[in-house]
């Protein structure tokens, strides 16, 4: 499956699509700006969805007008509580698959930065979009002592058994090697963080 990505709108939020080589069956991830460059990246493709990793403004910011040209469905989680900030026309479930000509994607949830984050796995292929869930620097930004331990609890469970040679493509700068990280991501979830929320880095 061929990936490309490009930065986009204010704040530089990385536009990805996947797209079937044989069929040139291709979905759109995170439209956060600039729509008339997300048409470009999809030329010569054919759109089938927009996937949302989650519902902050900054990731969804072109949705309306790309939704409108491209007359495709919009897919995300609910979140928790199924309160999601995005008006989908289809709700993802953790683990389920989607189909993009020969090839699949399977989400995972990755409560933590928001209720309805998920990540997309190619499967069959060692690339993950991450969105917010971690960056090279260290995890999403959370807003409240739970939502930092949600954050903890999805490294353990969901990020953490990934293998390590899986490509990480996060939601706003460089791509990364989880190996590269993995040691210092177990030393994170080692230390007592207390009551923290906020930003934070893996050292």
């Amino acid at each position: 499956m061929q990936l490309t990505f490009k930065a986009v709108g204010p704040w530089s939020v990385n536009c990805y699509v996947l797209t079937c080589p044989t069929s040139a069956r291709s979905v759109l991830i995170d439209p956060g700006g600039e729509p008339q460059t997300l048409e470009k990246m999809l030329q010569g493709s054919r759109p089938q969805a927009i996937l949302i990793t989650h519902g902050h403004p900054d990731h969804i910011g072109a949705l309306a007008e790309i939704r409108k040209r491209l007359k495709v469905p919009v897919l995300a989680h609910p979140g928790i509580g199924g309160n999601s900030p995005v008006a989908a026309d289809r709700w993802l479930a953790d683990g389920e698959q989607i189909t993009v000509g020969d090839h699949r994607l399977r989400v995972h949830h990755t409560p933590g930065h928001t209720p309805d984050q998920v990540c997309f796995a190619i499967e069959a292929n060692q690339h993950i979009i991450v969105g917010d869930t971690l960056f090279e620097g260290g995890p999403g930004k959370t807003w409240s002592p739970a939502d930092f331990q949600t954050t903890l609890a999805t490294l353990k469970t969901v990020v953490l058994p990934w293998p390590d040679d899986t490509i990480c493509h996060p939601g706003h700068g460089p791509f990364f090697r989880l190996g590269e990280k993995r040691a210092a991501i177990e030393r994170f979830l080692e230390k007592d963080h207390g009551n923290f929320y906020g930003d934070a880095e893996w050292e």
